[in-house]
Parts: C-alpha cells; structure tokens; sequence
C-alpha cells in the first residue's frame, strides 16, 4: 500500500498533471462564457435572420392525447447550430492566440557556418577548421 501511495503522490505532483487541471477548470469557466455568447448574441441574430423561427419548438407527435410522445427533433438541430456556432468561436480565438504566439518567437540564430576551404560545417565561433585544420578570419 505505501508503494501504492508513493506513486500517486508522485504522478499527482508531476506537472502535466497540475497543468491538465487547471485547464478543465478554465475549460469550464470559459464553456459558460461561449455558451452564453452563442445562446445570448448568437442565436437571437440567426433567429432573426431565419424570420424569428424556434428551432426548439419542431416536433412530430407520436400517438394522441396527452401522453402522446413526442420526437424532438427541433431541439437537436438547434444543438448541432449550437455546437457549430461554438466550435467556429473556439476555432477563431485559438487561431488568434496562435498568431500572437508566433510573432512572438525570434528566430534562432545558426550554431553551425560552413567552413570557407573544405565546406564541411563547424560551429559558428570557431576560429580554426576542425576538418581541414585552416585557420578562419571573420
């Protein structure tokens, strides 16, 4: 039991495993803000844009009466709109954040040149070819 333990406490410290928690917290906070975004901004304008028509309210009633079953297939068609209009929000602000990242990046100097005599590479602060033993001037 204690080796047991030992290693859960060390795959619970490792920090892939902190790192993945905190993003299914803030995957969390942030599905409530792109939920709202799609059902409060979005989908009141496409309603507006399809004439003010519910997706919700499709349905085909199945047999009579009040316990008749219904097939609600209004409500899963608005999901997949959901889903795509909120799949489209997360595409667009990771592709923004990819863009900031890449500027970002510097680009690496060479650690290598080409040796002027025998065209064999060698490290960038060398001043004698060890290949073919000539002496560099920069």
């Amino acid at each position: 039991m204690k080796a047991f333990m030992a290693e859960f406490k060390k795959f619970i410290a490792r920090g892939n495993v902190m790192d993945m928690a905190v993003g299914i917290i803030i995957g969390g906070a942030f599905t409530a803000i792109v939920t709202s975004l799609v059902d409060d901004i979005l989908m009141p304008v496409l309603s507006l844009i399809v004439g003010g028509f519910d997706f919700n309210s499709l349905c085909i009633v199945l047999g009579e009466g009040e316990q008749a079953a219904t097939l609600n297939y209004g409500a899963f068609i608005a999901a997949i709109i959901n889903f795509l209009l909120i799949s489209l929000v997360i595409f667009l602000l990771i592709r923004a954040i990819n863009r900031l990242a890449v500027k970002k990046e510097a680009p690496a100097a060479p650690a290598t040149k080409e040796c002027p005599f025998c065209k064999e590479q060698i490290a960038v602060g060398a001043t004698r070819c060890p290949h073919c033993t000539s002496e560099l001037t920069d």
